[in-house]
């Protein structure tokens, strides 16, 4: 149910420009939204809390370095040319749970390295003819890195009320914090800037390995939806996620998520559950999110079988 607190998004199908609608009341059953056809809906809908408040005038400006002074083994050695200290902020990154499932009771749920680790694993697996255009290295290195910044930010959530412009905030200040002040003299600061740069590629999300990641990080999401409602036998509906599907934008990993989804259905078995979905022709995805350049090439691999190496 909304409140008046939260305004009600509508994603057009396939993840086109997110558009705000005034805020509208719902109950419970309005938000079971019937089945088409093709077994899934035909639009999206996502509740975001909206802060009233400025959070940010409220509260002490966030700082990276106040974070890093209070951390339970005191404040990691800054300047060191050893990786050490960074080792051990990045056991932060396994024992932070994803907030998200939270919310449903999961406290003991994945940590953000579990859901870092399971992304590269699947960058591996980028299929034909995709894989044929990517750096499959620098998509496995960038799911390893684009959350790391959660080690000293923690995993932000929309319902938490913290803009977008201050998370990012937040996460580049201490990306550079990581690079520059703890990892900056070490190896002369190379891995550093590496690592830098890609988080920033990702955040940019202008290449075609970034949106390939960007991708591996919603269907992450969606297969660990399934997994907790699986493991429930039903009990918990984590249907709210599914959202995310309209923003998948590459064809082949858009047909992952669907066979994820299918599997949900068949999870479900006609009982009744949310369901945010949308099915749009790969094609029409393809054209309108990535132009047509990424579309001629994958066409051309697809005739001809013809690969190149690197990005796009």
């Amino acid at each position: 149910m909304t409140s008046s607190n939260e305004r009600l998004i509508f994603l057009p199908g396939g993840g086109g420009e997110v558009s705000s609608r005034p805020a509208q009341r719902l109950d419970q059953s309005s938000r079971i939204i019937p089945k088409s056809a093709t077994g899934y809906t035909k639009s999206c809908f996502l509740t975001e809390k909206i802060d009233t408040l400025d959070s940010q005038s409220a509260s002490p400006k966030w700082l990276v370095q106040d974070v890093a002074a209070g951390l339970p083994n005191g404040a990691p050695q800054e300047g060191s040319d050893s990786p050490v200290p960074f080792f051990h902020i990045l056991e932060r990154l396994k024992t932070t749970p994803r907030e998200g499932w939270r919310r449903f009771g999961k406290k003991n749920g994945e940590s953000i390295s579990d859901h870092m680790y399971r992304m590269a694993m699947m960058a591996m697996f980028a299929p034909e003819p995709l894989r044929g255009l990517l750096d499959i290295q620098r998509c496995t290195n960038m799911a390893l890195i684009h959350d790391m910044a959660e080690s000293l930010v923690g995993d932000i959530t929309p319902v938490e009320g913290i803009s977008k412009e201050e998370k990012n905030r937040r996460e580049t200040t201490t990306m550079d914090f990581l690079t520059t002040n703890i990892l900056g003299n070490v190896d002369g600061g190379r891995i550093a800037q590496n690592i830098r740069s890609l988080w920033q590629e990702y955040e940019d999300g202008v290449t075609l390995e970034s949106k390939f990641v960007h991708d591996l990080d919603k269907i992450e999401l969606i297969l660990q939806m399934v997994e907790y409602e699986r493991a429930s036998a039903c009990k918990c509906d984590l249907g709210e996620f599914t959202w995310v599907y309209c923003k998948i934008m590459l064809p082949e990993t858009k047909a992952w998520a669907k066979t994820i989804l299918d599997e949900r259905e068949e999870l479900w078995g006609g009982r009744e559950h949310v369901s945010y979905t949308a099915i749009e022709d790969p094609e029409d995805i393809m054209e309108m999110m990535l132009g047509k350049s990424y579309q001629a090439k994958a066409n051309n691999i697809r005739q001809n079988g013809t690969k190149s190496n690197g990005s796009s």
